[in-house]
């Protein structure tokens, strides 16, 4: 593959007594050839697959995280939605603003800090996020077509060091009840 010519280079830091390798050259670089690229194109796909299959709880491919994270008891306020979401403050209160308005969820203002937002569902929006695992896996298994449990096992321990060899946040090795695309 262009571009992927595999070459050692000496070990350091936490690789030491083995060879680092390194698959890619900037001299040749090409993007259709990079796992980066790959992995956009997998989010894209899961995106839209996500955004169709959502339509049937009259949500978007991005409006059932809050509503996950919320029913799952991983965020109560909307500065811990949007942390846990990853995107900033306003737009978590712009989502939830249209949340509110389908009258999934409702906002309330801490009594001890006013300047705390908390959120809660209501009864339409719990029973809309206990249909939202049934949309996830119908997603999932249809991008997993064909794969074996050896395949999709492997290919969670690939992506899992490939999260903690690039630094992220976290225990890329610990399972999450966080929103994943």
């Amino acid at each position: 593959m262009e571009g992927m010519k595999a070459t050692s280079t000496p070990a350091s830091g936490s690789e030491q007594g083995e060879q680092a390798v390194r698959f890619y050259d900037g001299s040749n670089y090409s993007g259709e050839e990079s796992v980066g690229y790959w992995i956009k194109q997998a989010y894209l796909a899961l995106q839209r697959n996500l955004d169709n299959e959502m339509q049937g709880c009259d949500l978007t491919g991005m409006q059932w995280g809050p509503l996950w994270l919320i029913s799952r008891g991983k965020a109560d306020t909307v500065a811990a939605c949007a942390r846990e979401a990853g995107i900033d403050a306003g737009a978590m209160t712009r989502m939830l603003d249209r949340l509110e308005a389908k009258g999934l969820l409702e906002r309330s203002r801490s009594t001890q800090d006013r300047r705390v937002v908390h959120v809660s569902l209501t009864q339409r929006g719990q029973e809309i996020a206990d249909r939202i695992p049934y949309c996830l896996a119908e997603v999932m298994n249809q991008h997993l077509r064909g794969f074996h449990r050896d395949e999709l096992d492997t290919l969670l321990g690939l992506l899992r060091r490939f999260v903690s060899n690039g630094g992220a946040c976290g225990d890329a090795t610990a399972p999450s009840d966080e929103p994943q695309s």
